[in-house]
């Protein structure tokens, strides 16, 4: 059961943001920023428990046209064909919007700064709230992302077809039911999903939000935002870039791109992960951000970090 709750007046945009916490606000926060077409319920609770477990206080929420956070429906009707060919016209906002809305929850609930942890898109946006607001960014975590960089991260050409060919759903359980089978061709092969459970979160994000015109908004931002490679070059934070190398909807090149960018970052490339967080890698990738965080303690502290236990 989600105990979440509404954040009013949110960042510059004046947004309300839907976000959840786990864990003893005392212990470091790290801010959870998920992709396109995900709300905050698509982290899966294993996972959170697992990061719980190792002393950090975590926040997940929903980015803006996403779950019972605000939908820009007053926006332009989005034209994703258009801006592939550099038409931007359509695009109602940047990461750079959805980077201020997570800084100003930040805000809202009297953090100053965070841990940020992105997947997919949203490791994109962890990278815009690094860049653009760097005294609220602790550390950072890209997992399956990218640079913006077109030439690197792409899907592959038989993932977008089984993911975008066919006919559009409507009902929950063709939502469902689409989610199961986008695991099959997205997932991770080395590391059985719990098909019960994708099915149950699918079903709630349909419960919670379904609007096909947000994510194609979403979409066209993560065109409109543009490539930050040179920007990342800049970057003076403790970064860990994690990517599946069975990853087809975001290329592997796209991580080795974000790493090589990155001053300093530590490049994580695990064998059989596709681009999920299946539950045989809870353990292992809460392990690294544990590590990357207490990096970014030790440096707000100005002090040594401290070792990762083992489990």
């Amino acid at each position: 059961m989600l105990n979440e709750q509404i954040a009013k007046d949110v960042g510059p945009a004046h947004l309300d943001i839907a976000w959840e916490q786990l864990g003893d606000p005392k212990h470091p926060t790290v801010l959870l920023v998920m992709g396109l077409a995900a709300q905050l319920v698509n982290w899966p609770l294993g996972f959170l428990r697992a990061l719980v477990a190792r002393e950090l206080h975590v926040v997940r929420f929903d980015n803006r046209d996403s779950g019972h956070s605000t939908h820009m429906r007053d926006a332009p009707t989005p034209d994703l064909p258009a801006a592939l060919k550099g038409e931007l016209s359509s695009a109602s906002y940047t990461f750079s919007d959805m980077a201020a809305d997570a800084v100003g929850l930040l805000d809202a609930l009297k953090i100053d700064a965070a841990h940020v942890v992105g997947a997919s898109m949203g490791g994109a946006i962890a990278q815009t709230i690094a860049l653009e607001h760097p005294t609220r960014v602790r550390s950072l975590t890209t997992m399956m992302s990218t640079t913006g960089d077109m030439s690197v991260g792409q899907a592959h050409p038989e993932t977008m077809k089984a993911l975008f060919g066919g006919t559009p759903v409507r009902t929950r359980e063709e939502v469902v039911a689409r989610a199961v089978r986008h695991l099959a061709v997205v997932g991770s092969p080395a590391f059985p999903a719990d098909l019960a459970s994708v099915a149950e979160i699918a079903g709630l994000a349909y419960d919670r939000d379904y609007d096909e015109v947000a994510i194609a908004r979403q979409a066209v931002a993560s065109v409109a935002s543009g490539d930050r490679t040179p920007r990342l070059r800049t970057l003076d934070v403790p970064t860990l870039v994690l990517h599946g190398l069975a990853d087809t909807l975001c290329d592997p090149s796209g991580g080795r791109a974000t790493a090589a960018a990155i001053p300093g970052a530590e490049l994580v490339l695990i064998d059989g992960m596709g681009h999920n967080l299946p539950p045989g890698l809870w353990e292992r990738i809460a392990d690294h951000i544990a590590a990357i965080v207490r990096k970014g303690e030790a440096r707000a502290a100005g002090t040594a970090p401290q070792r990762l236990e083992s489990r």
